[in-house]
Formats: C-alpha cells, sequence, structure tokens
C-alpha cells in the first residue's frame, strides 16, 4: 500500500489489501442477529426450564461470526441440550438444530425487511479512504444475505468480491474459527494472507484471522469494555478499536 495521508495506522498502511466481516463491522446488523437468535432459542430454553438467551454475552461467546447451523449447534451443546441434528429443510420450530436454525432465519428476515439495518458510518469513511487508494477490500460472511445487506446500505461497489454463505456452501469452506472464507477473500483480491489484513469484531474471526496468519487482524468492540476488548485480543486480535473510524486522521473521521 502506498502512503495513506487519510489512515494514521503504520500496520495497516503496509497492508496491500483488506478483508472485511459483514454484520456488526460493516453493518449494524448484528442487534437484529441477536434478538432473532433470541426469539429462536428461548422457546427450547424454556422447554428445557432453562435460563434465557442472552442478546449480549451468549450471543457475542456462542454464536456471533458462525454460519446459523454452526451457531445453533454451539449454543445449544453449551447449554447440555441434545436435540437431534435434523434436516437443513426442516421448518422453523424447536424440534431439532436445523429448525432452530430456520427460526432465527425467519425471525432475521422479518427484521431486515423492515429497513432497520444500516452501515456504519466510522466503517464507510475507512473503506472510502482504501477505494481512493486502490487498496482492494474483500467483504466476507457467513450469512447468505450479505450481498443483500452491502447494497442495501450502499457499500457493495467499494468491495472488489464478497464471499457469502452461498459460497461457503459452493465450495465447502468451514466456518470460523477456521480461516477458510478470510483466506478465500484474500486469493479471490490476488493478495496473500500475509501481506493481507482482516478486520472482525466476533472472537471466532478474530480467531480466524489469527489462524489464517494474516498480517494485521483488527478487532472491533462496539461493546467497547476492558473485558471485550481483552477477549479479542486473548483470541487474535493485533489491534482493538471501538470503531474503524479511530484508524482514520481526525480530519478524515
Amino acid at each position: 500500500m502506498e502512503s495513506m495521508s487519510a489512515i494514521t495506522v503504520p500496520e495497516l498502511e503496509a497492508c496491500r489489501a483488506v478483508v472485511f466481516d459483514t454484520d456488526g463491522v460493516i453493518t449494524d446488523s448484528a442487534p437484529a442477529h441477536a434478538t432473532a437468535w433470541k426469539a429462536a432459542f428461548d422457546p427450547v430454553l424454556r422447554e428445557h426450564g432453562q435460563a434465557p438467551f442472552d442478546a449480549t454475552e451468549d450471543y457475542r461467546r456462542y454464536v456471533d461470526g458462525k454460519s446459523r447451523l454452526d451457531g445453533a449447534a454451539s449454543f445449544l451443546t453449551q447449554r447440555g441440550i441434545g436435540l437431534p441434528f435434523g434436516d437443513p429443510e426442516d421448518p422453523p420450530g424447536t424440534a431439532s438444530v436445523c429448525a432452530v436454525a430456520a427460526r432465527k432465519e425467519e425471525e432475521f428476515m422479518r427484521r431486515l425487511g423492515d429497513g432497520s439495518v444500516d452501515a456504519w458510518p466510522g466503517t464507510v469513511r475507512l473503506l472510502h479512504a482504501l477505494y481512493e487508494e486502490r487498496v482492494p477490500c474483500a467483504a466476507v460472511s457467513s450469512s447468505r444475505h450479505a450481498r443483500d445487506l452491502l447494497a442495501h446500505t450502499g457499500v457493495r461497489t467499494l468491495f472488489q468480491t464478497v464471499v457469502d454463505g452461498n459460497d461457503a456452501a459452493h465450495l465447502a469452506l468451514r466456518g470460523k474459527p477456521d480461516p477458510a472464507l478470510f483466506l478465500e477473500g484474500a486469493r479471490r483480491l490476488g493478495v496473500p494472507p500475509d501481506a493481507s489484513a482482516v478486520v472482525e469484531d466476533a472472537l471466532a474471526g478474530v480467531e480466524a484471522g489469527r489462524r489464517g496468519e494474516f498480517s494485521l487482524v483488527i478487532g472491533v468492540d462496539r461493546a467497547a469494555t476492558a473485558i471485550s476488548a481483552g477477549e479479542l485480543r486473548e483470541h487474535g486480535a493485533d489491534l482493538v478499536v471501538g470503531d474503524l473510524g479511530e484508524l482514520l486522521a481526525p480530519e478524515a473521521r
């Protein structure tokens, strides 16, 4: 990357490409995902006499950054609830892992339809700075709706490529914390991981960046607590910021 006056972090300036997670990093869709998961999990938890799903801590620890099926299985296993896996075509419900994942999908699509999801302003400013410097960027997500989200929020044209849940299924890419999604994004940009940065807000995501041996892993801590920032670092973040606008010079924020 050539000298970038708008960017104040030398480690990022040294990178030739940037791979961004989507939910929570580019778009503020994490609350919609969290409330959709709560609507899917709470009926199961009631049936088993357990406490409700915590849309902040349980979301961050067990489902954030993971595919629907991986997230459903991860949380239910953590609670010791042994539902059968079921079939990916199971209708929304509580009888199987697939049924719970389908309920989450149904709830998320309902929330997405109300138009409440936007792009984070600081991220948009950073994307424009990278775009102006001709630094290629990829958007990565385990969600099958990533392209729709990026188009809806008006930032799709700032990315040279998108790797989403549809690509993951077609290419048999494993979900985070496996680095396969990020590595595919870097491959499509034509830049090796050791010359690329990863930007993530999920624990599984920063761990994926570390496992993929990316040059720089930036953790985005929307919770802005000492505990959450520390956990991002423990899982692999080299740098933690509350908002990506912090990476820009004051006049560009």
